[in-house]
């Protein structure tokens, strides 16, 4: 059974920072890739960065340049490090995984930014 549990969510300013966790048991990061997406209130879900299994990397234009996805094959964990935070970049954040061709999703952890 594929399980992600995110974590590191928390309240900070704009222009801070906070680093975000996906433990993974059942499947293994380096060899399956992963995303990271967030939903705010009243929005659909949506992509922020993913990690293919060979390590390249994509990001939504809204976090380019602030956001790096990174991720630690001896821990089986998968990071979302969050510079010069906005507002808007506040958000049930999510990591998810395809596994046998289905979407598996951790519990979502919250971050929000304040002015």
């Amino acid at each position: 059974q594929v399980q992600l549990v995110e974590s590191g969510g928390g309240l900070v300013q704009a222009g801070g920072s906070l680093r975000l966790s996906c433990a993974a048991s059942g499947i293994m990061f380096s060899v399956n890739g992963m995303g990271w997406y967030r939903q705010a209130p009243g929005k659909l879900r949506e992509l922020v960065a993913g990690l293919t299994f060979g390590g390249k990397t994509n990001y939504a234009d809204s976090v380019k340049g602030r956001f790096t996805v990174s991720r630690d094959n001896a821990k089986n964990t998968v990071y979302l490090q969050m510079n010069s935070l906005k507002p808007e970049d506040t958000a049930v954040y999510y990591c998810g995984v395809v596994h046998r061709y289905l979407e598996v999703w951790g519990q979502g952890t919250l971050v929000t930014v304040s002015t």
